[in-house]
């Protein structure tokens, strides 16, 4: 009797040091951020929003991205838009598939098999919906169409309703083109790809003119809300070429008309932006496909511009990769005065579902946004670094950096 009770008592207390473990495994797991390994939610499956961007709404972030199959396939959409909530950016519930692809309906534009990239939510104050922008293809147009489609729900998690697509500000010309580009003439089957004579016209507005009756493509992508609830749409345009900055309407649900370019013939992709102390941040990357390039940086005293190059933001070993990554948003971390996370994917075109995620902390130095490759991070490392990021002394003039 007396062993039968010890071995009960043993047994009890390797099964409480077990679970003793095993919940100290599950808090370490769940309270810091390891960059580029899996990244299990709380179901123990790798999270599954590739090209994501993140929405705070009442006590909660939500991660909406690119939800990805096995096999070279997986970059064709073949469920829809995934998200996942959390309370602490760290442990992550999968919330399902909020915007889903239509089956039966062959004439919509996001049937199966369509290309839905970059999702990005915000939450509209003046008519309580939640809005979801990304970068859509056509199914079987491969790149071709270079649309911006949207989408609205009554909550954070959906169902979110398809409304439309768009080439972006039909008919209209930027705000920070001469006007006497727009009357310019070229015959553009007399100018070869990537020489000096076509980059010139490029910046002078080639793909602007070309592309004015139908719109303005629209690839890579991100959404911006100000201080004042003034919505951007930032986007890809002109062949890769040019970033288009683009004020939504006061819906959030279609375009005013007023825009202006940045970078002209730049190659920049992958725009993400963030707010600090009354100056705009950008980080872009280049255009080499699924492959990993250094990053840019921008600055500028107004959304629409104008932006002064700041260079490469990465420092450090394989900083002329991005730590093998790209960019796809930047959040500002609640209850921390300027604290912004660089969100960004390693992606894998032969197995998209195996992407890994690198979320770095964005440090500023000398008002220039900087950063540092951190194996493993926690959310205290803003508050350990406010001496590395004191306060502008005084509103100080922009340099008129040359954009590339």
């Amino acid at each position: 009797m007396k062993r039968q009770l010890g071995f009960i008592i043993l047994l009890f207390l390797l099964t409480w040091a077990q679970s003793l473990v095993a919940q100290n495994k599950k808090a370490s797991a769940t309270t810091t951020i390891k960059s580029g390994e899996i990244w299990p939610d709380t179901e123990g499956k790798h999270i599954n929003a590739h090209g994501g961007g993140i929405l705070y709404y009442k006590g909660t972030y939500y991660w909406f991205g690119e939800h990805k199959t096995e096999g070279r396939r997986g970059n064709s959409t073949l469920f829809g838009v995934g998200a996942y909530s959390s309370k602490d950016l760290t442990s992550w519930k999968n919330e399902g598939i909020v915007l889903k692809v239509e089956e039966a309906d062959s004439t919509s534009e996001i049937i199966k098999g369509c290309v839905i990239e970059r999702p990005k939510v915000v939450y509209n104050a003046r008519t309580k919906k939640f809005v979801m922008w990304f970068h859509l293809e056509l199914k079987g147009k491969g790149y071709e169409a270079a649309r911006t489609g949207v989408a609205t729900s009554d909550n954070p998690t959906g169902p979110y309703t398809y409304l439309k697509s768009y080439r972006p500000n039909a008919g209209i010309w930027p705000v920070n083109v001469p006007a006497d580009l727009k009357e310019k003439q070229v015959d553009a089957t007399n100018l070869k790809w990537w020489t000096p004579e076509w980059t010139k016209e490029v910046k002078d507005g080639l793909f602007i003119r070309r592309d004015l009756e139908q719109g303005q493509m629209s690839r890579d992508m991100t959404v911006f809300v100000d201080d004042d609830g003034k919505a951007y749409h930032i986007h890809s345009s002109e062949e890769n070429l040019t970033l288009h900055i683009s004020e939504l309407s006061n819906d959030y649900l279609s375009f005013t008309g007023k825009w202006s370019v940045l970078a002209p013939a730049g190659h920049n992709e992958a725009p993400a932006i963030c707010k600090r102390k009354g100056r705009y941040y950008m980080i872009t990357s280049g255009c080499t496909g699924w492959d990993p390039n250094a990053a840019r940086s921008f600055v500028a005293e107004s959304v629409m511009g104008p932006w002064t190059a700041l260079g490469n933001p990465c420092v450090g070993e394989r900083a002329n990769l991005t730590f093998e990554s790209q960019g796809t948003y930047i959040l500002p971390v609640q209850g921390k005065k300027d604290a912004f996370i660089f969100m960004a994917d390693r992606w894998r075109p032969k197995n998209p579902i195996d992407g890994r995620y690198v979320w770095l902390p964005i440090i500023f130095e000398e008002d220039k946004p900087v950063l540092k490759w951190q194996e493993e991070w926690s959310l205290e490392f803003f508050d350990k670094n406010k001496k590395q990021n004191p306060p502008l002394q005084g509103k100080r003039k922009l340099p008129l950096g040359k954009l590339p």
